[in-house]
């Protein structure tokens, strides 16, 4: 863990204390980087978030909970969002033609029918094998506080810990509901990784019953898709053919809704440029002089044919 005493101009230090374990009985200090988030894409609650760097590997919700009590106490702190938890990607049961489909449609379902589906989806995941995750070394958090002046709490009681050198303690308070590491954790994980049968069946049932209703879910879109054309007036092509064919005055609706949509583009568009308006300008200028010099050679033909014109009052 490199030693960095003193804060940058863009992260604050938080120097905290590693108590010493069996493994390794000497105490360190570990040094943690923070500055408030703004990431490129914002968000709502930035204004009340710190990004974190360099986060210690046994880091939990619990451990910072516990951190942050320390520095400005309880009640400040929400919760946390570890690197890996972020960049962990969920693993879809979705058939592939019904995860394609799902894109071009969403189905309402009840209130019960989504509880009892997303019970089945539940049942269906994999089990965890740890007990406790560990982050990788030099990795990030997003830390979510109650409001703003949180945020400026936390900086400045980071800024006078470089002056009381009382550093907080890493794991101190921390609830004893969190799994230990060391032997047991790895016990732990030894009996996480083989389940029993009856559990491994179970959630092969779960999986396939999760698998069948998403693909009869798919079929019977497809069904109705073959029947209803897009905004530009055409049916879309899916395994199994034509079912019958689409009404004309479907067809047209959806045409002129795609005219109407282009026309509304190409009149927000027109005057975006300062040229766009200054050419317009010029061009309603000529068009008036054009008209005005062809009226004037009208009157003077008038003139010429009746030999007077009077206007009429």
């Amino acid at each position: 863990m490199p030693e960095k005493t003193n804060s940058s101009e863009e992260f604050s230090t938080l120097p905290i204390t590693i108590p010493p374990l069996p493994s390794y009985p000497i105490q360190a200090t570990h040094y943690i980087y923070m500055r408030r988030n703004a990431p490129k894409i914002a968000t709502p609650d930035d204004a009340r978030s710190l990004y974190l760097a360099n986060v210690p590997t046994d880091s939990t919700e619990a451990h910072f909970r516990a951190l942050f009590s320390s520095l400005v106490g309880a009640g400040r702190f929400e919760s946390v969002t570890l690197e890996q938890e972020r960049r962990t990607t969920k693993v879809s049961h979705e058939p592939a033609q019904a995860e394609r489909l799902a894109k071009h449609h969403k189905k309402r379902k009840r209130e019960e029918e989504e509880v009892q589906n997303k019970k089945e989806e539940i049942a269906a995941e994999l089990p965890e094998t740890w007990t406790r995750e560990l982050q990788r070394s030099g990795s990030s958090a997003i830390a979510l506080l109650a409001d703003e002046k949180s945020v400026g709490l936390v900086l400045k009681a980071v800024k006078k810990l470089q002056k009381t050198k009382k550093y907080p303690v890493w794991g101190e308070g921390v609830d004893s509901s969190v799994p230990q590491l060391g032997s047991q954790w790895l016990k732990a994980h030894n009996k996480l990784s083989y389940p029993g049968n009856d559990a491994v069946q179970a959630m092969v049932d779960a999986y396939f019953t999760v698998f069948n209703r998403k693909e009869e879910e798919a079929h019977q879109l497809a069904k109705r898709l073959r029947n209803e054309p897009d905004e530009d007036g055409f049916v879309m092509v899916t395994r199994g053919g034509r079912s019958a064919p689409a009404r004309r005055d479907e067809a047209e609706e959806a045409k002129q809704k795609m005219l109407e949509k282009q026309q509304k583009k190409k009149d927000e568009t027109q005057d975006f440029y300062r040229f766009q308006l200054r050419e317009r300008r010029k061009a309603e200028h000529m068009e008036l002089l054009k008209k005005f010099d062809e009226d004037k050679k009208k009157v003077q033909a008038m003139r010429e044919k009746r030999g007077h014109f009077r206007p009429e009052t």
